[in-house]
């Protein structure tokens, strides 16, 4: 019996301070040359936080507008006149004041030292804002940073501002160990935090209790561990402690932009051969890819829009008949023989998997491959990611004879989305797409998707290779979970329906 996703949840951390202390563009110019106009000017290009909250691709992201509303749109985007909010419908943005919060809460190792304004200025708003970390609120009261500024010009410190202001540090967690640096464990105390937000909101979206997580697979592009086992992990295992899945086990997944699909196809294989019930899919964000294209911005008179830390999760469950499926038997593969052309690879993610189950390109409805955002991604060279994609679908097709070349356009249009997703490596890779295809497939009026990861193994020059993963996801019938329950689709619909009023009962409750 295939396996279902329940939901999809997201977040986006708008980290604006972090983009010079932690960004790789910033960090590594600091270096090179510390007295250049980049570093000078980089505050005066920085985006407030409603502005973040108001930019349309952004309210995209967490469910407050879908991608068509795009489909008009010029760039760049952030002229459009757009009213948003911070709550959306599958997930939220977080400012980057109570993010320095959670930091906190993240710390297992007492890393992280935040000053007693800090404490004294957003305790009851973070207490308010994330009851769901109810068992770390100890864990913020104020501490002496006297010693910061001298932590921090030895590189024994990362500095955590806000709007100017130094309110804390994230210190080395080791003396020589490279591994443990004030650096890396910002990276990483960075990755599990917005992680476990990515997590609550996806158990929020689909209703399922966290004690019924049994795994936890985390596929973002981070590396924790120590000197003697470099990247050894585990942060799936740290994130499932923190939102308090106390049934869940857990592993990572890697596999640089392709990971997120990687781990889906192994989240729905575990499901649908028995092992777990439940697997959490879900990545934290990147703080080397802040600002990384923040010279192309404002060379073009654009904000630094690269001022967010990422974060997503989704829930594969057994089949209730009515979510989505996932046909982990239409997998298409990146093999070592494929080639790295273009058109080959879109040929073994793309071609292949539907030709071997007698479908053509025009049978799946939407293609989610790369969402980048064009707005972040054309003023730096890279060209507008997915609608380079979709091209390249649409040309396979019409070599395939499954397309005639004057549709071309239309296929485009009719199979393609418009990329919102930020520049966070692994975060734009097909997944950004999930939360509204599970309303497409269920309440809307499509029938079949296919989520494309796409990764560049060669940047860890170790091979030449490209990698590459797709699978497609189907409009649940019923059958499936009917032959196997006896419960027919409509029964499965009342239970579901029976068991989200009582979701939404014990919230009142809890107000």
């Amino acid at each position: 019996m295939y396996s279902v996703i329940k939901g999809a949840g997201y977040v986006l951390v708008n980290t604006p301070q972090l983009v010079e202390t932690a960004g790789a563009t910033f960090t590594t110019e600091k270096i090179l040359n510390p007295d250049s106009d980049l570093l000078k000017n980089v505050q005066d290009h920085l985006r407030s936080f409603d502005e973040v909250v108001n930019y349309l691709p952004n309210q995209i992201y967490i469910g407050n507008a879908t991608p068509d509303a795009l489909a008009d749109k010029k760039l760049p985007y952030t002229e459009i006149e757009n009213k948003g909010t911070r709550e959306g419908k599958f997930g939220i943005i977080v400012p980057e004041e109570e993010f320095i919060g959670l930091l906190k809460y993240a710390d297992e190792f007492d890393l992280v030292f935040l000053s007693e304004d800090y404490v004294n200025e957003f305790k009851s708003v973070l207490e308010e804002r994330y009851p769901e970390f109810e068992k770390m609120f100890p864990k913020l009261k104020g501490q002496d940073i006297s010693k910061a500024e001298e932590l921090i010009a030895n590189d024994k410190a990362v500095a955590l501002y806000h709007d100017g202001k130094l309110y804390g540090y994230v210190r080395a967690a080791h003396d020589t160990d490279v591994n443990l640096s004030a650096h890396t464990m910002l990276e990483n105390l960075v990755s599990k935090a917005s992680g476990a937000l990515a997590a609550i909101e996806t158990l929020r979206v689909s209703g399922i209790d966290r004690k019924e997580i049994n795994y936890v697979i985390e596929c973002s592009e981070e590396a924790a561990g120590d000197i003697n086992q470099r990247g050894g992990g585990n942060i799936a295992k740290s994130i499932a402690e923190m939102c308090g899945l106390e049934n869940a086990n857990g592993s990572d997944v890697r596999g640089f932009c392709a990971a997120p699909v990687h781990a889906l196809v192994t989240a729905a294989s575990h499901v649908r051969g028995g092992t777990f019930e439940n697997v959490l899919v879900v990545a934290g964000g990147s703080t080397a890819k802040l600002g990384m294209n923040a010279r192309d911005h404002i060379n073009k008179g654009l904000p630094i829009l690269e001022d967010c830390v990422g974060g997503f999760g989704v829930i594969v469950s057994q089949n209730d008949g009515v979510s989505p499926i996932i046909r982990n038997d239409i997998v298409g593969t990146h093999k070592v023989s494929t080639g790295s052309s273009p058109q080959a690879v879109i040929s073994s993610l793309v071609y292949d998997p539907l030709h071997e189950h007698g479908l053509k390109f025009t049978d799946v409805d939407k293609y989610s491959p790369e969402m980048q955002n064009p707005d972040i991604t054309k003023p730096a060279g890279a060209g507008n990611v997915p609608e380079a994609n979709y091209k390249m679908i649409a040309a396979l097709a019409v070599t395939k004879g499954e397309l005639d070349k004057k549709e071309l356009k239309n296929f485009i249009e009719k199979h393609g989305l418009h990329g919102w997703a930020p520049t966070q490596g692994h975060i734009p890779s097909a997944v950004p797409y999930v939360g509204h295809m599970v309303h497409d497939l269920t309440d809307g009026d499509l029938n079949r998707a296919m989520l494309i990861g796409k990764g560049s193994l060669f940047l860890g020059r170790l091979t030449n290779l490209f990698d590459g993963i797709s699978v497609v996801v189907e409009r649940n019938t019923g059958k499936d979970a009917e032959a196997e329950t006896g419960l027919d689709q409509e029964m499965v619909r009342k239970l579901l329906a029976e068991a989200m009023k009582k979701v939404a009962s014990d919230i009142l409750e809890r107000e």
